[in-house]
C-alpha cells in the first residue's frame, strides 16, 4: 500500500482544485436557492396580508411618479373615476393555459385628476394579437373599480408603440397617453361590484414555497457527491497505485469450461495387444507353409 504522498503530485493538486471549484460552485447556487426560499416566503406573507385588508383609497396607496413599496403589492385599492377607453393598451403575449391572448388596460380618470392604469383582464386571441376595437369596452360614465396594486414592470419590454406593449410600465404608458398617471398599476377584481364583462379576470398568485427548498438540497448533494469521488479515487490510488500502472491480470494457462471438449458420455479402456496379435501386422506363413 503506497502512501498519501502522491496527494501533493501536479497531477492530484489539480483535480483538488477542480473539485474545489464544484464545491465552491454547489454551495453558492445551493444557498441562492435557499435565499430565493426566504425571499418567496416573505412575499407570500406580505401576499396574504393585503389580500386580507379591506380596499384602501387609491390616493393612500398610489402617487404619480413614485414606485409602488413592496410591502403593498397584491394591496387592494378603490377608486372612482371615468374609462378613458380611446386610449386603451394592449398588452401582447399574455397566454394562459397554451391559449394566446392580451390583458386590456384602460385609464381611470379619477376625479383627483391622475389616472389610474387598469388592467381590466385577459382575453384570446390570435397568436399575432388583437386590434384595440376588437377587445370589450369598459363601462361608461363615473364607475368605480377595486384592483390589487402592481409594480411597474422594467426593461425594453415596457416600450409602447401604437398603445401597444409587452409589460406594463406606468411612466411609459403615461408618457404614450400623454396623462399624468399613478405609479403602478391595479389588477381589476371588480367594477361597480361586478368583473368586467367579456374578460377573464387576473390570476391571484399561488402561495406555495415553490421548489427551492429540494433544489437547494440537491445542489448541496452534488457538492457532497464530488466530495467523496476525489476521496474514494484517492484511496483506491493509494490501495493499488495509478489505474495505468497496475499490471493486468493472467489469464493464459486456465481453459474455461466453455472451450474445453465436448464428452462423448463413454470411457472405453485401452487395450495394449501383442506385437503378433496386432491386428494390423502381416501374416506370416507357419512351418507347413500354409498361412
Amino acid at each position: 500500500m503506497r502512501s498519501w504522498g502522491f496527494l501533493v503530485s501536479r497531477r492530484w493538486a489539480l483535480f483538488a482544485l477542480v473539485v474545489v471549484g464544484l464545491v465552491y460552485g454547489t454551495i453558492w447556487l445551493g444557498n441562492w436557492q435557499f435565499d430565493r426560499l426566504a425571499d418567496r416566503k416573505s412575499e407570500n406573507t406580505i401576499v396574504r396580508a393585503n389580500e386580507s385588508k379591506d380596499p384602501a383609497p387609491v390616493a393612500e396607496v398610489l402617487a404619480p411618479g413614485r414606485g409602488v413599496a413592496e410591502t403593498d403589492e397584491w394591496r387592494l385599492v378603490e377608486a372612482t373615476g371615468e374609462y378613458d377607453a380611446d386610449r386603451t393598451v394592449v398588452v401582447r403575449y399574455r397566454s394562459r393555459d397554451g391559449v394566446s391572448g392580451v390583458d386590456v388596460v384602460v385609464p381611470l380618470v379619477t376625479s383627483a385628476g391622475p389616472a389610474l392604469l387598469v388592467d381590466r383582464g385577459w382575453v384570446a386571441t390570435d397568436p399575432s394579437g388583437a386590434d384595440r376595437g376588437d377587445v370589450p369596452a369598459p363601462p361608461a360614465g363615473q364607475v368605480t373599480v377595486t384592483g390589487w396594486v402592481r409594480a411597474d414592470g422594467t426593461g425594453d419590454s415596457t416600450r409602447v408603440d401604437d398603445l401597444s406593449t409587452r409589460a406594463i410600465s406606468s411612466s411609459r404608458i403615461g408618457e404614450a397617453i400623454d396623462r399624468e398617471v399613478y405609479g403602478g398599476f391595479v389588477e381589476l377584481r371588480a367594477e361597480d361590484g361586478d368583473p368586467a364583462d367579456g374578460l377573464e379576470p387576473v390570476e391571484l398568485p399561488e402561495l406555495d414555497n415553490g421548489p427551492h427548498f429540494f433544489y437547494g438540497l440537491q445542489w448541496w448533494f452534488f457538492g457532497a457527491l464530488a466530495v467523496f469521488g476525489f476521496c474514494y479515487l484517492a484511496w483506491d490510488e493509494r490501495r493499488n497505485g495509478p489505474r495505468g500502472e497496475r499490471p493486468r491480470r493472467r489469464t493464459a494457462g486456465r481453459q474455461s469450461a466453455r472451450s474445453a471438449p465436448p464428452s462423448t458420455g463413454s470411457m472405453t479402456p485401452v487395450r495394449k495387444d501383442a506385437a503378433g496379435d496386432s491386428k494390423k501386422a502381416a501374416a506370416r506363413p507357419n512351418s507347413t507353409g500354409s498361412p
